[in-house]
């Protein structure tokens, strides 16, 4: 097995771990205001995300940046209900009129906190000189985007499917799926060990 195929691999089980859904969930909360023909906006901002995710492991794994692994523990489902609850606060405005600047810059900073997430699993698991940790942090980057889009896709393709065979409006199907996410993380939210000590 190569270098390339096993980094990639861990890319991909980074998302499409179970034990992983916060990913995912950002994923679903990120992707739900869209359909099909804003594909390339989606795949914009999940590739942001991606860069962002990629930015901070550099930064960690080269010595730059040292983020307490509490904080970053909090941040991530705050991340997640945070886009949730603008999906929902945002209900009935176009997505075609929302500012793209802006969008872009959360969602790198988003990125930022969940690659900071992972960040110290993966110095763990890299050794070596600091020029053999651009191609395994290359190659976890593209596992990363590949499984991102995956989970982009099914989350397309099942609110299609939901929209198009219960009739359901696109306003109540983002509703329902980004109630359920600010449901499932505030808890996460409210129950971390950050506020335990």
């Amino acid at each position: 097995m190569t270098e390339f195929y096993v980094y990639f691999q861990i890319g991909l089980q980074h998302v499409l771990n179970i034990n992983a859904y916060d990913h995912v969930l950002f994923l679903m909360a990120l992707t739900v205001p869209y359909t099909f023909e804003a594909w390339k906006k989606i795949v914009w901002l999940v590739s942001v995300f991606t860069i962002g995710h990629t930015l901070a492991l550099v930064l960690s794994v080269f010595g730059i940046l040292n983020v307490t692994a509490r904080w970053i523990e909090l941040l991530i489902p705050i991340t997640i209900w945070l886009t949730a609850f603008s999906n929902i606060v945002n209900l009935g405005k176009s997505t075609k009129n929302s500012s793209n600047h802006y969008l872009t810059m959360v969602t790198l900073f988003f990125g930022i906190v969940h690659g900071l997430g992972f960040s110290n699993y993966f110095k763990s698991i890299l050794g070596g000189t600091t020029v053999s940790k651009i191609a395994p942090l290359s190659s976890f980057a593209l596992g990363i985007e590949a499984s991102q889009m995956l989970v982009v896709f099914m989350v397309l393709l099942v609110g299609y499917c939901v929209q198009t065979l219960t009739k359901l409006s696109k306003r109540d199907w983002i509703l329902t799926l980004s109630a359920c996410i600010v449901g499932i993380t505030l808890p996460l939210i409210l129950q971390n060990e950050f506020w335990k000590n």
